[in-house]
């Protein structure tokens, strides 16, 4: 597991238990856990559909080139 034997990561796992203590750990764990899900669900899912009506689309587009001149 990417290199990393079972001594190194009990290694690691203290130094986290030290760092932040017992009570923060499944905090910890659970706001990864979240990060993880949103930012899989972020890269898969497709991306949103412009639902705007032609008419708004083509009113909005001669506005903004009313503002740029």
């Amino acid at each position: 597991m990417f290199g990393i034997g079972m001594t190194e990561l009990i290694i690691i796992l203290v130094i986290i238990l030290v760092i932040f203590g017992a009570n923060k750990l499944p905090e910890i764990g659970s706001g990864m856990g979240k990060a993880i899900k949103n930012f899989k669900k972020a890269t898969t899912e497709p991306e949103e559909i412009d639902v705007t009506p032609e008419d708004k689309k083509e009113a909005s587009n001669k506005t903004q080139k009313k503002e740029d001149s």
